[in-house]
Formats: structure tokens, C-alpha cells, sequence
């Protein structure tokens, strides 16, 4: 996806971005939801982040992620 390729150069990420517009892996993971902005339903993204090891299992989860602070808390749990 073009707009992922631009994210990726303009942050100078050193990774490849995936998308997923058929919205099966955010359903599996459970991250894909009913919101309520201002009284108006859609269906969206619930932030979410999880740390997933070498060999695919979770090892932490981080539910309603806040943006302040999110990163810090991140990388502590990464170096645990």
C-alpha cells in the first residue's frame, strides 16, 4: 500500500509495514470494533499493541493504549 510505503519513509522506520484491508487479521485479534464518537457508530481500530515472541505466542498485551507514554512502556516490558 502506497500510504504505508509514505508512513514508513517519512518516520524513517527500518521494517516493512503491513495493512490489512480485508480486516481479518484485526478480527481475529480482536482489535476490530463497534466505536461510538459523539453518538455516531462505526466500525474502527481499537488501539491495541501486543508483544508477540520469535515463535508467534503473546507474551503481553496492552489494551486502550494511550498514546502519552505508550512507547516508554513498551520498551520496559521489552527489556523484562
Amino acid at each position: 500500500m502506497e500510504q504505508l510505503q509514505k508512513f514508513r519513509d517519512k518516520y524513517k522506520l527500518n521494517f516493512p509495514l503491513v495493512g490489512d484491508t480485508s480486516h481479518s487479521m484485526l478480527e481475529a485479534y480482536g482489535v476490530w470494533q463497534e466505536k461510538n464518537l459523539y453518538g455516531n457508530k462505526s466500525m474502527g481500530i481499537a488501539r491495541t499493541t501486543y508483544i508477540v515472541d520469535p515463535a508467534g505466542k503473546i507474551q503481553k498485551l496492552f489494551p486502550k493504549v494511550k498514546v502519552e507514554g505508550h512507547a516508554k512502556e513498551v520498551m520496559a516490558a521489552l527489556k523484562s
